[in-house]
């Protein structure tokens, strides 16, 4: 029997030595106990983010479950070596390696999975203290406090006799700006004391908007079948606490009805299991625009796709308005994104797709293809420039997929986190010039 179809196997045998019950582990990745009954007996396939979901509650890698311990642990091997530079002839050795000494290709691949997870780290609070703007926010407040008490400190301090009233007037001032300072930093030290057990404070709609999209997994049954109106839906969404999020999340999902009504999703699935996710043979089938069949692509459920999908979509000054996340492919929360992406490139030609194989710099060794179009928002006058923006669907290349030949262009998630050298499109030196 072929390996991947034993994934249900692993997962019933992996969750019996953690002895988790499987009422709980389906509570815990938001399925039902039937549903997982039967990708444990093999009968459902399964992938993307319930694969990862199950991975993590259990405590292994994903490859452990759909390939193996073994075939898991050579692939990691693989991995750290590609990411070294290590010669092809010696990557190609790691099964011997697995075989002869097993312990220590464990501590290697370890190793190599720590450093990844280490940059993820680093990556995520670099870009949260140089962007988040509700830290921003804060740091200012802090800042421009303790300049007010500096400045009403030196005038009691350098200043000869002053006039009762005056004096008064100034220690008042210091009081009330010290219990500010006071508050302000409480309030830093909270903030930066967050971990992600607790209740995520969010800076900008556009992240409520993505908490709300993650937890519905970007697809909403009531919208396909017509039974909720958008209104509806974000009045009852939990996730959604300022008004400019629920704007946004609203426009977001009359997008989404309006996708769903053009490409029905029975019909829509059918079409992407014969012909495959090929977005051009979807436009034609359905006469739709490229943008309307990527944003399809990404919203539809786990078990119509082939594997997940990532999607970007950002506006003519490359701010990134939408994204969904691809395990693999870092999307920058509040930074620059890299300039390299196809989604930018697409921008310079206005309704050509583009297709481009990347890999991502500073992770694993995993392929995507990149599929992109930029297009005009709305009519444009006599008298008004366009607004264009961009979307780029993101594809997984799964191992056999495609052609070896290739060209493969590599890419960074944001150049303070990228440790590529000679990049000509690099805006800053990165944190990890030093091989962290």
């Amino acid at each position: 029997m072929p390996r991947d179809t034993l994934t249900g196997s692993r997962i019933r045998e992996r969750r019996g030595i953690k002895g988790v019950r499987q009422a709980d582990l389906a509570r815990q990745v938001g399925i039902s106990p039937s549903y997982l009954n039967l990708i444990e007996h093999n009968r459902r396939r399964i992938g993307g983010k319930l694969l990862v979901d199950i991975a993590e509650v259990l405590g292994v890698e994903p490859q452990m479950l759909t390939e193996g311990a073994e075939a898991a642990l050579i692939a990691t091997l693989r991995e750290a070596a590609a990411g070294a530079g290590v010669a092809i002839t010696e990557t190609d050795r790691a099964e011997e390696l697995a075989g002869r000494f097993p312990g220590w290709a464990e501590a290697l691949a370890w190793s190599h999975r720590r450093i990844a997870s280490l940059e993820r780290t680093v990556e995520t609070l670099s870009d949260r203290l140089t962007h988040d703007p509700r830290l921003a926010a804060s740091l200012h407040e802090v800042l421009s406090t303790a300049a007010a008490i500096r400045s009403t400190a030196s005038i009691l301090a350098e200043t000869g006799e002053l006039e009762p009233e005056w004096r008064d007037r100034f220690h008042r001032n210091l009081n009330e700006d010290s219990v500010r300072l006071a508050d302000s930093s409480k309030a830093l030290v909270n903030y930066l004391d967050e971990n992600e057990a607790g209740e995520e404070h969010r800076g900008a709609p556009q992240e409520e908007v993505e908490a709300f999209m993650m937890a519905n997994g970007h697809h909403f049954p009531a919208l396909e079948a017509g039974s909720a109106t958008p209104e509806e839906i974000v009045a009852t969404a939990p996730e959604l606490t300022g008004r400019a999020a629920r704007e946004v999340t609203r426009a977001v999902l009359d997008q989404y009805a309006a996708d769903a009504a053009a490409m029905p999703l029975a019909a829509f699935g059918r079409e992407v299991q014969s012909v495959g996710v090929d977005p051009l043979a979807l436009a034609s089938a359905f006469d739709v625009d490229l943008p309307a069949v990527f944003r399809r692509v990404a919203a539809l459920p786990e078990d119509v796709l082939p594997g997940e999908v990532g999607l970007v979509v950002c506006d003519a000054s490359g701010s990134i308005l939408f994204r969904k996340a691809v395990t693999g492919f870092a999307l920058p929360r509040y930074g620059e994104a890299c300039p390299l992406w196809p989604l930018f490139t697409a921008l310079n030609r206005p309704l050509v797709p583009i297709r481009r194989r990347v890999s991502q710099q500073g992770r694993t060794a995993v392929e995507f293809d990149c599929l992109a179009v930029a297009w005009p928002d709305g009519q444009p006058g006599f008298e008004r420039d366009p607004l264009y923006r961009s979307i780029m669907l993101i594809l997984p290349v799964r191992p056999g997929d495609g052609d070896g030949a290739v060209l493969v262009q590599p890419v960074g998630s944001t150049c303070r986190v990228c440790p590529r050298t000679g990049c000509g499109a690099r805006r800053e030196p990165s944190i990890l010039s030093d091989g962290l």
